[in-house]
């Protein structure tokens, strides 16, 4: 396990790799990894002959500037949580490595930044879209693994992609949960020991929304999630939407065809938590 600071060096490692023929798998993170970052870290390793992870907090994706001071830099227990998976190199570079001139680049989503995260946080994708497109410049990666906790996130780099025309594959993996069913997130460490313990019942609404759907309208169960949810003293729900799992299309019966997923994301403190649920 290698850590790498510089574009310069990592695409010269690159570079012999694949005139080598060897397949690439890149885990791009902001760090502060807990088990979910690991899992992709994990399944890379097991189906790449070589495995990239970056850490690096984009400022770009930030339209909060308080939530980009707080966020968890720990960059000393990620390299030692990694070694235990043996990832080939580490990629950690400074902001003037992925930034050398302002990137002025605006994306165009469509509906997929404008709604849900895309609402709520203005311009939040376009620095996302940003901040992966250059790094998957650098890298070059064959496969890159992204967890669906972060539904949204996904569908907009799978779009990203298509549009850059990138022989990327971006593969979803699985939300990893804490044992009370919480998803796992960087943020969970930010949370008061009571924070904590009330944040579970996000995932725990979630779960009987699922067993709930086929009683209740599409409308009557969003109803039902956010009382739910706001019953407790410790959450604020900032929205739930149900939608199509490729469009984002807010679904308004249960009829229409397609994959519907719940997602959903809830103020705890001054902590934003996201998670989905699929139906």
């Amino acid at each position: 396990m290698e850590i790498v600071k510089l574009v310069a060096e990592i695409k010269t490692k690159i570079s012999k790799f694949k005139s080598e023929g060897k397949t690439i798998g890149f885990v791009p993170t902001m760090g502060a990894l807990h088990e979910g970052h690991l899992s992709l870290t994990d399944i890379s390793v097991q189906n790449n002959d070589i495995t990239i992870v970056s850490i690096f907090v984009n400022p770009t994706q930030f339209n909060n500037p308080e939530d980009l001071s707080t966020y968890p830099r720990t960059i000393e227990e990620d390299l030692e949580k990694l070694s235990a998976f043996k990832p080939d190199l580490i990629f950690i570079p400074e902001v003037k490595e992925i930034y050398p001139e302002p990137d002025s680049r605006i994306f165009n989503f469509g509906l997929l930044d404008q709604v849900m995260e895309g609402k709520n946080r203005p311009g939040h994708f376009n620095g996302v879209a940003q901040v992966v497109s250059r790094l998957f410049d650098i890298i070059s990666p064959d496969n890159a693994y992204f967890g669906q906790k972060d539904f949204q996130q996904v569908a907009v780099i799978k779009q990203m992609t298509k549009d850059l025309k990138l022989s990327v594959n971006i593969v979803p993996c699985p939300i990893i949960r804490e044992k009370d069913g919480l998803a796992m997130s960087s943020r969970n460490v930010l949370l008061s020991e009571d924070q904590r313990k009330n944040a579970c019942k996000i995932s725990e609404t979630l779960f009987k929304a699922r067993n709930l759907a086929a009683k209740l309208s599409v409308s009557q169960l969003k109803e039902w999630v956010v009382e739910e949810i706001n019953k407790n003293i410790y959450l604020s729900v900032e929205y739930f939407e149900i939608v199509d799992d490729t469009s984002l299309e807010v679904i308004k019966d249960w009829n229409e065809p397609n994959n519907k997923v719940g997602c959903i994301t809830v103020q705890v403190g001054k902590t934003r938590l996201i998670d989905n649920i699929t139906f």
